[in-house]
């Protein structure tokens, strides 16, 4: 076994896994997973640059995972960066930052990378399964992009778009400094508009019909399955592979974009940080399984995290 440490940084969250893995499997055993809200994004759509701020959150994080990672005697490490830190004109400070911090520099991965990443660690427990079958198309709603990858035993055609929960609150939700509470039709259109424009352009590269499976990734997809399920506290078990319907999850939305920040907050699974972005997250996901034809979608934990400690295991990166 080898013990590795997988840290994905997207534009909203900065998450660790720490686990052992069976170099000729490929097996995966979990031994530390965390997720903390970073809002590393925060501003980038509209300055092209990491706010002082936002830095500041995300090299704290990486001080408590440095702690973690030297602690559980992890023998490889990577750092892979996203949608955020591809857009950021000073993005030098932030991997030099890490770098200093981890003993690691982030990789700044493109989108496709990213998407090939999120599906082989959505679909390496699929692959095989009769109640499941492939064609699968994977969805990876992130802060401030979504990836569209298809395949069966591996991917076939992938394509990153400009859309996620934190790029679409900030564009048209924001005023003022504040966000719509509740959002405005006016605003909630032009969200669904963008969506739709980058559905367009997604579908260009990958099919987004003809799917026997779709599997939805990342926070805005699992918080609208614990909602969903009723629960009371936040539980990955519960949620991973959990089957949504497209009615409910059209349900959901149309709460979440009725309701307050206040009701949101209230909101048992609601992680603080998702609070404001969440009603966008659940738009992108609605329109995809609008657009998509699926009637369902399947929920897992499993993603670009078990991807890249997969990558570790078997020396692929």
């Amino acid at each position: 076994m080898t013990r590795v440490a997988a840290i994905d940084c997207g534009t909203n969250s900065l998450r660790l896994l720490i686990a052992d893995v069976a170099p000729e499997t490929g097996e995966l055993v979990d031994l530390e997973r965390r997720m903390e809200i970073v809002r590393l994004g925060q501003g980038v759509d509209k300055t092209g640059r990491f706010a002082a701020e936002a830095l500041e959150r995300t090299f704290a994080v990486c001080r408590r995972y440095a702690e973690l990672i030297e602690g559980h005697g992890v023998e490889r490490v990577r750092f892979v960066a996203t949608s955020a830190s591809r857009d950021a004109a000073n993005r030098d400070v932030f991997t030099g930052g890490v770098q200093d911090i981890l003993g690691v520099r982030p990789e700044v991965i493109t989108g496709d990378e990213e998407a090939d990443l999120s599906f082989t660690g959505a679909t390496r427990d699929l692959v095989g399964r009769p109640d499941l079958p492939g064609p699968y198309l994977v969805v990876d709603i992130g802060g401030g992009s979504t990836e569209f990858v298809v395949g069966g035993d591996r991917a076939r055609a992938a394509r990153s778009v400009d859309i996620g929960c934190v790029r679409m609150t900030e564009r048209h939700l924001v005023r003022d400094g504040a966000i719509g509470d509740p959002p405005s039709p006016a605003q909630i259109d032009a969200i669904r508009a963008d969506v739709e424009a980058a559905l367009d352009l997604a579908a260009r590269t990958v099919p987004l019909t003809g799917a026997r499976t779709l599997v939805g990734l990342a926070g805005s997809v699992t918080t609208v399955a614990g909602i969903a399920l009723g629960l009371k506290e936040y539980d990955p078990a519960a949620i991973h592979h959990a089957r949504v319907p497209r009615a409910q999850v059209a349900e959901i939305t149309r709460s979440l974009l009725a309701a307050t920040h206040a009701e949101r907050a209230e909101i048992p699974v609601m992680h603080p940080g998702r609070v404001d972005v969440i009603g966008s997250g659940a738009l992108i996901l609605l329109a995809v399984m609008e657009r998509s034809g699926a009637d369902e979608v399947l929920v897992s934990e499993h993603d670009i995290l078990d991807g890249i400690g997969w990558s570790l295991a078997l020396d692929r990166h």
